[in-house]
């Protein structure tokens, strides 16, 4: 797409429990499964985003040094037709012993594993920048 007003800037952050599953959310409204984070405040850097959106989406007390660069993406918007994507998704270093809680916009929670992340469940989707894009760059 060639109009910035057209393109949707976001972070966003991998986490996987003991049993190497991958955390996601879906957003209350939407029908996709994504990984958690959102979109930058003004100045804020992605990074910070991406820790600063764990906390509010599912109170996860997460800093920028936990944090890798997993890499930049761009698909198609999950919830916004007609949108582009840029994400800046990070991998939480470790595996998380917190328990996340929905919060703020979250309407569920679901851990996948890696086989349903490559074929979902019937009846389940996942945003675009997370089926096309992260799940190569995590598990090829």
């Amino acid at each position: 797409m060639s109009s910035n007003s057209l393109l949707i800037r976001v972070a966003a952050v991998v986490f996987r429990d003991a049993e190497g599953r991958v955390l996601t959310v879906r957003k209350r409204g939407t029908e996709r499964f994504m990984l958690p984070g959102g979109k930058p405040e003004t100045g804020e850097e992605f990074i910070d985003t991406a820790a600063r959106e764990v906390d509010e989406e599912l109170g996860l007390d997460v800093t920028p040094d936990d944090l890798d660069a997993l890499g930049r993406f761009s698909s198609d918007a999950a919830n916004e037709p007609g949108h582009a994507l840029e994400s800046h998704v990070f991998t939480y270093r470790g595996v998380l012993t917190q328990v996340p809680a929905v919060a703020a916009e979250i309407d569920e929670l679901r851990w996948f594993t890696e086989a349903e992340l490559r074929t979902p469940p019937p009846g389940v989707l996942l945003a675009p920048m997370l089926q096309f894009n992260a799940v190569p760059a995590i598990f090829d």
